[in-house]
């Protein structure tokens, strides 16, 4: 090798470690938020999604019911979130296959009709009940199967209030007995999500993860505290032009010291020794979330990496992740993928973990869909029962548990988010191999 060919070869070597991100990171690209594509995503939604829901449901009709300050918290998934007044949203089946109407007071009829989500918006007079226009469809159509939304086990399709519920039934009369409740309906349909959701939910979570890699660089120990790491992290959120994943006294959860659950950032002074835990989300277009942990390790003085207990804690939580990730497969129930996970920490060693293996996200942190928990409980809550589909997407953690030598615990949470495929499931973004340091 001559001496120009060499100098070349280091050049090139040098040229592609400087420009290399770090692991586990990529360039996080600042997004123009301006061409929000939910509108489009809930067309396809209600259209594609919606009558396979409804199907697998076994209902005929399903009716949500809009109101001015007091709207259904399924209102932005139907179209209903600019309520003026009463309004119904009603969807069906029947012989010549999926409709859905709008029964809309006249004033907000017109921009009803213009967002181009329902097959057709009928028209109410002021003064007159659109709910008793509906009402009256309702019999002329004879449905048989009326679903509404009053739920006791399903937050989400138990936005009807009480007096909505009284005045619905007065006006069906003797089709009142044939209302029944949209639990299992909007269970299928919300938690399902769309390739497109999916990959706008691969952006929350990269960002997520990013984001506290450059949280974590900025660590002094013996001066920066979890609050100050917590506050960078929202400084980010907001450079950004993104939300909380959930409420933002919470979010984030910065914690170099023991266990607390999902809390607050406190004071606490970032130390040598420490393992620091982030829980950390952020909310696209105001509706997509993401739910990422990332931890550290804070070096002592003379440590070039984690003492050899605190490494191996490390690898089985990541063991743990992808032993998880390994059973999320179509027609598995959530209870198992748990219980394949606490296998592995009872081989460990890991102590009691209270928490779920993992959870639905989406539209928020704990989203509709199975809960991967409930192997170690003698009745499991009916959600952990609940078999994974084709679309569901899941935050789930790889757990280790041990006793610090002040007799309190900690917990590392591998936290990360995949889909469901036909074979599988799949990492959003590519998952934290290793503890990162702080020097």
């Amino acid at each position: 090798m001559n001496y120009k060919s060499y100098l070349f070869i280091l050049f090139a070597v040098g040229f592609l470690f400087a420009c290399s991100p770090p692991p586990q990171q990529t360039e996080t690209v600042k997004p123009d938020w301006s061409d929000n594509p939910w509108p489009e995503i809930r067309k396809k939604r209600i259209s594609q999604l919606l009558p396979e829901a409804m199907k697998a449901a076994g209902v005929d009709c399903w009716i949500t019911i809009g109101r001015e300050n007091h709207n259904d918290p399924i209102a932005v998934h139907v179209g209903a979130e600019n309520a003026g007044g009463t309004a119904v949203f009603m969807f069906y089946l029947d012989d010549s296959g999926f409709h859905s109407l709008a029964f809309s007071p006249d004033g907000e009829a017109t921009s009803l009709d213009e967002l181009d989500i329902h097959d057709e918006v009928i028209r109410v007079d002021r003064g007159a009940s659109a709910v008793q226009v509906a009402a009256d469809f309702i019999k002329e159509k004879g449905f048989k199967t009326i679903a509404v939304n009053s739920s006791s086990s399903n937050t989400m399709a138990d936005g009807l209030s009480y007096t909505q519920r009284r005045n619905l039934e007065e006006a069906l009369g003797d089709y009142s007995s044939r209302l029944v409740s949209s639990t299992d309906l909007v269970y299928e349909w919300l938690s399902i999500k769309l390739p497109e959701e999916v990959e706008i939910l691969k952006k929350a979570a990269q960002m997520a993860s990013d984001f506290q890699y450059e949280a974590y660089a900025m660590i002094v120990p013996g001066k920066t505290t979890d609050a100050e790491v917590a506050k960078f992290l929202k400084a980010k959120m907001a450079e950004y032009g993104v939300t909380d994943a959930w409420h933002p006294d919470q979010n984030p959860n910065v914690n170099s010291g023991p266990d607390r659950g999902h809390s607050h950032a406190t004071d606490k002074v970032i130390m040598p020794g420490d393992v620091i835990q982030t829980d950390f989300g952020v909310k696209l277009y105001g509706i997509w979330v993401s739910d990422i942990q990332r931890f550290a390790y804070v070096l002592k003085d003379g440590e070039t990496e984690a003492p050899a207990d605190i490494q191996k804690y490390w690898e089985n939580g990541k063991a743990g992740s992808r032993i998880a990730l390994a059973a999320m497969k179509p027609g598995v129930k959530g209870e198992d993928v748990d219980r394949a996970q606490r296998d592995l920490m009872d081989a460990n060693g890991s102590l009691y973990v209270p928490w779920s293996t993992g959870h639905p996200v989406g539209y928020v942190a704990h989203d509709v869909g199975p809960n991967l928990g409930g192997a170690r409980l003698e009745t499991p809550r009916p959600a952990a029962q609940k078999l994974l589909k084709k679309g569901m997407v899941f935050a789930f953690d790889g757990f280790h548990t041990w006793k610090r030598e002040d007799g309190t615990e900690k917990t590392i949470s591998v936290e990360e988010m995949a889909v469901v495929t036909e074979n599988g499931a799949e990492y959003l973004i590519q998952p934290q191999e290793d503890l990162i340091l702080i020097k």
